[in-house]
């Protein structure tokens, strides 16, 4: 079968599933939570396969990992996408014009959404449970590196759709060959909306390839700025965790902002990150305050390359600055629009910072790890998009619809 005969019937199993109640689809999602307990072990089996071709030490390894926990996790964040309202049908505006016109702006699918994405076998089961629930077939494109895991995944999911009488078409898996990505970014008529999760890399060339609408997601150079008034205590326990917690995410820490004031706290700010082999890049000044105080195998002078750069692993920089002022004049020239943070006790640098700094996700003392649809109560998210138009952030099931007038007349005509 060619990829346009694949992205026909994609196409037309999505006609169908808008025929399917919301209470159908919530039962699917439900089978599936259920299929993934009791067939643990084929998914786990096939994971490693992938996890067996990749090397430990790379910074996707973690990304790539199944484990019992982590699938445990997956089928409870489709369980409550399950218990989420329907995205679909709802009245987002209406109003009578002069002449009796009635008009409602009413959500409804974008049809067929397809995604492009690298070796992260979690995003298949949720594009397809965001999908499903709000009425939309998908196509995947998966990176060769989580090629069995997906293989089983949607395999899996397939079993489920033809028990509860639903086309499996609706969720596609393409080949994990670039000629595959090619003719889907080329998919004009067939794919309505394209949405890239990875690297920069991989964004940029959806981007400027893609002949089919693109929203650009993923990519996380997040700062943290540790202020002249920031809780010492709860700076140290903040950046631990956001740049530890999964080293491999878009929302872990890069880069460490610290006001010049504050230097002398640096070794404790940063002692946590030592046992777990975090190697820093640091401007002169955090270098002079860490050194003979945090491991000289894990210290470095940082270059000019040490900012700006998402390091998806065990390495962030520091950054030394005067001011709040300058701390955001940083993330401005540096930041990819995704997450940033200020630590800070006054309200007022705070107000000021989450007013001013341009990023989708703007914390005041929380760390930027929240960043994740299922921690902000949407369930499971399709990515997070740091682009302005159209959704921002985590993207969940409202953002998997667009809209469409509805108008209703008794014969009126236009003058």
């Amino acid at each position: 079968m060619s990829l346009t005969e694949t992205f026909e019937k994609t196409r037309a199993a999505s006609k169908q599933l808008a025929l399917v109640s919301d209470e159908s689809r919530n039962k699917i999602l439900l089978d599936v939570a259920d299929a993934i307990a009791q067939n643990e072990q084929q998914l786990l089996d096939a994971n490693a396969e992938d996890l067996a071709m990749m090397d430990r030490a790379n910074p996707l390894y973690d990304r790539l990992q199944l484990t019992p926990s982590r699938l445990e996790g997956i089928a409870s964040d489709m369980r409550h996408v399950a218990s989420l309202p329907s995205p679909l049908g709802k009245v987002l505006k209406q109003t009578t014009l002069d002449n009796g016109l009635r008009l409602r702006r009413v959500s409804v699918p974008f049809g067929v959404i397809g995604i492009i994405y690298e070796a992260r076998p979690n995003v298949t089961f949720d594009v397809f449970s965001l999908c499903l629930k709000s009425g939309n077939a998908c196509v995947l494109k998966g990176g060769k590196d989580a090629d069995h895991s997906n293989q089983a995944i949607v395999s899996l999911i397939h079993t489920v759709l033809k028990q509860n009488g639903v086309d499996p078409q609706m969720i596609t898996l393409l080949p994990a060959t670039h000629e595959a990505t090619a003719e889907m970014l080329n998919a004009v008529g067939y794919i309505d909306l394209c949405i890239p999760r990875g690297g920069k890399r991989l964004i940029e060339f959806v981007r400027d390839t893609a002949r089919v609408p693109v929203i650009e997601t993923g990519a996380g150079v997040v700062n943290t700025y540790f202020d002249e008034d920031g809780d010492l205590r709860m700076g140290r326990d903040i950046i631990h965790n956001a740049k530890t917690r999964r080293v491999s995410v878009c929302n872990a820490l890069d880069c460490l902002i610290v006001h010049q004031s504050r230097l002398k706290d640096l070794p404790e700010l940063c002692a946590p990150l030592s046992a777990h082999n975090v190697r820093i890049e640091a401007d002169d000044e955090a270098f002079a305050a860490l050194q003979g105080r945090y491991p000289a195998e894990l210290l470095q002078q940082a270059t000019p390359k040490s900012y700006g750069t998402e390091y998806m692993d065990y390495a962030m920089a520091i950054k030394t600055v005067d001011s709040t002022e300058a701390a955001m004049e940083h993330i401005s020239r540096y930041g990819s629009g995704h997450s940033e943070c200020i630590i800070t006790q006054n309200e007022q640098h705070a107000r000021m910072f989450q007013s001013q700094v341009d990023a989708a996700c703007v914390y005041w003392n929380a760390p930027t790890s929240f960043t994740d649809g299922a921690q902000f109560g949407l369930g499971a998210e399709i990515g997070i998009s740091t682009q302005k138009l159209g959704p921002r952030g985590p993207m969940a099931l409202e953002e998997m619809t667009t809209y469409k007038w509805l108008i209703e007349g008794e014969g009126q005509t236009r003058a």
